[in-house]
């Protein structure tokens, strides 16, 4: 059996091959599944039925699919004037994945309002570091004067970017990187960025709730594009690593 119910209209609990139950079969909170493993085929089966894992160092790995998600069109990003002035004045140097495992790791380390801990453990850092490897997650960087200062990481699959976390250590550092993200995104012609949970910095980017049914009809639509990351067109697939 690749899944059994906890309890009555609680989570899955996965078995070993990398399926997911229907997406929309969540708890109120959404929350999906529990268990299972952070393998690349799993990862990927999960983004691409809009599913992420998320949870704290001591759990066990969580699934999950919102009731609503917050996302946005590469080409909605909202960029402030502040933040359009630092970027045409070059005070950040942007780079995109020169140093994803550094990226992740500051990500993990950097202290957050309102939140004790992280959720990006080390066996989260080892998996997506493993997908960029691969070629399926990438990053985006804020440099200055020879340090990083912000960035941001991610999955990138068919039309579709999922946005996983960011951090910053000095003002507008990840929102630099937001916005060259999104302005790639929409050259290279993807059509979805999801930021996952609502929260008010990525709202201030530009992203908005869309309920669950929609998104996951605009993310069948994102992956059905012949787009890559980079800009080549083709398969969902990136280029043999």
């Amino acid at each position: 059996m690749i899944y059994s119910r906890l309890f009555p209209g609680g989570p899955w609990l996965l078995g070993g091959a990398p399926r997911f139950p229907d997406p929309e079969a969540t708890d109120e909170n959404g929350l999906l599944a529990v268990g299972g493993d952070l393998s690349v085929p799993r990862l990927l089966a999960a983004y691409r039925a809009g599913i992420f894992p998320w949870f704290s160092k001591g759990e066990p790995i969580l699934w999950w699919c919102p009731p609503v998600r917050s996302c946005l069109h590469p080409a909605e990003a909202h960029i402030s004037r502040s933040l359009a002035k630092a970027m045409r004045q070059g005070v950040f140097e942007l780079r995109m994945d020169t140093s994803f495992a550094q990226v992740v790791r500051a990500c993990a380390k950097t202290p957050r309002v309102g939140q004790r801990g992280t959720w990006i453990t080390a066996e989260m850092q080892a998996a997506y570091t493993t997908m960029h490897h691969r070629g399926w997650a990438h990053s985006i960087e804020a440099w200055r004067e020879g340090r990083l200062v912000g960035g941001l990481y991610g999955i990138a699959l068919g039309g579709a970017f999922f946005g996983e976390s960011m951090f910053s250590l000095e003002p507008d550092a990840s929102k630099a990187c937001f916005a060259l993200l999104a302005e790639r995104l929409d050259a290279w012609g993807f059509t979805l960025l999801d930021c996952q949970v609502e929260n008010p910095h990525t709202t201030s980017l530009g992203a908005k709730p869309l309920a669950r049914i929609e998104f996951l009809a605009r993310l069948a639509e994102a992956l059905a594009l012949e787009v890559q990351w980079g800009g080549a067109a083709g398969s969902e697939a990136p280029p043999p690593q």
